[in-house]
């Protein structure tokens, strides 16, 4: 059985990363709303999907289809007039649009039957390749073109979505670290206060962690040592000073850090962690 110790210790350190995640993550995902990440994250793969750096051609018009973009007004003469971008397109739908958009440049709008002529239409180069091998793989059947369409499409979004989360967990861990500095959130410093004094936890409830906003009321409020003892720098007389030596601001950044780096790996994986510790504690000895 673990020393009860260590649990508090174990608890203390998760109740305090799952806290901080919910708040990074709720920040996040306010950035990426306020910023329009996700559409613009599909925009650019579109681009590189269909060869069209500029968005001037496919890309333009598929996003003037009512399938692809609903939101739309359907006659927007460039991407930048768009009154909206979408930030998810089901595969199924995109195949449809693009089938259809490929038979209107052609000439023959609703005609299964030249879906190969469509595809000669498309400029000589690697997307015409891709689509006309589809094409052949299906049997000349527009059914299963579709289908090989959208399952391209779905694989080409995987792609995508990997690189969406990655941009992501790059910006959690620098909203991670300047949450960490302005509440100085030092794991370290946290660790070595439970460890002297796991007695600390029994004030904590850790089934108070249902939101970022419950949970920077937690941090606030709470009885672990989280929070500036005395501001870092004071400025007096025209000059700036600092309450703190070198060594101690070192010592400060590499808590930071580990409180920043808990970010990557998500609220729901520390608040996982909190219920299973939590459970393990009930069956042992509490702190003394």
């Amino acid at each position: 059985m673990f020393d009860s110790t260590v649990l508090e210790v174990a608890l203390g350190l998760t109740f305090c990363f799952c806290s901080v995640s919910l708040i990074v993550s709720s920040v996040n995902e306010g950035i990426s709303s306020f910023l329009k990440l996700r559409g613009k994250y599909l925009l650019g793969g579109l681009k590189t999907l269909l060869n069209d750096p500029t968005g001037s051609g496919l890309v333009l018009d598929l996003y003037n289809h009512a399938r692809l973009n609903p939101g739309g007004s359907g006659r927007a003469p460039a991407l930048e007039q768009l009154h909206g971008l979408p930030s998810y397109v089901e595969p199924r739908q995109f195949a449809v649009a693009l089938i259809e958009v490929l038979q209107a440049a052609a000439g023959n709008p609703g005609t299964p039957g030249d879906l190969l002529a469509a595809i000669e239409h498309v400029p000589e180069g690697q997307l015409r390749d891709v689509l006309r091998n589809m094409y052949r793989r299906a049997g000349a059947d527009a059914q299963r073109f579709e289908t090989e369409v959208a399952y391209w499409f779905e694989n080409a979004m995987d792609r995508l979505s990997g690189n969406y989360k990655r941009t992501m967990q790059w910006c959690a861990l620098l909203v991670g670290f300047a949450l960490a500095v302005l509440m100085n959130i030092d794991a370290l410093h946290l660790f070595k206060v439970l460890w002297e004094h796991p007695a600390l936890m029994r004030q904590i409830d850790t089934t108070q962690l249902l939101d970022a906003h419950s949970a920077l009321n937690n941090l606030t409020a709470t009885s672990l040592p989280i929070g500036w003892e005395r501001p870092p720098f004071t400025y007096q007389g025209g000059v700036l000073g600092s309450n703190y030596h070198f060594s101690e601001f070192a010592q400060m950044a590499a808590g930071w850090a580990i409180t920043a780096s808990s970010t990557l790996f998500g609220s729901p994986f520390w608040f996982d962690m909190l219920q299973k510790i939590t459970h393990l504690r009930g069956t042992g000895p509490k702190a003394a």
